[in-house]
C-alpha cells in the first residue's frame, strides 16, 4: 500500500516504514505529524484518486531529525568586466518516518 501525498508543496510517494527528506517542518523532533493532503491511494491494485484530495485519508509521520543538505555554490561572472560574485546555500530539511497510511 502506498499513497501520493503533498508535503510543503512537493509530492512524495509514501509507504509505511519509509523515510523521506522533506522541506523543514514546523514540528519538534520526535513529534507525530498528520498529513491530510493525500492525492492518491493504491491498496494492492485498488486505486483511489482524489479530486483534488482523497476524503478521509491521511498519512501519519514521525519527525526524526532536522538537518541541512549539501552546500550549493552560486557563482556569477561577467567576462571582461571584473564582476565575480560567489555565494553559497544549504537547504534545511526534515527527515520523517512514515508510520501508517489511513485510508
Amino acid at each position: 500500500m502506498y499513497a501520493i501525498v503533498e508535503i510543503q508543496g512537493q509530492q512524495f510517494r509514501a509507504e509505511a516504514g519509509k523515510k523521506l527528506y522533506v522541506h523543514r517542518l514546523n514540528a519538534d523532533k520526535g513529534s507525530v505529524v498528520e498529513m491530510d493532503k493525500v492525492l492518491l491511494i493504491d491498496n494492492d491494485g485498488d486505486v483511489k484518486i482524489g479530486e483534488p484530495t482523497v476524503s478521509g485519508a491521511k498519512v501519519v509521520c514521525e519527525v526524526l531529525d532536522h538537518l541541512k543538505g549539501e552546500r550549493i555554490i552560486v557563482f556569477k561572472k561577467k567576462r571582461r568586466k571584473g564582476y565575480r560574485k560567489r555565494n553559497g546555500h544549504r537547504q534545511c530539511f526534515s527527515q520523517v518516518l512514515i508510520k501508517e497510511i489511513v485510508a
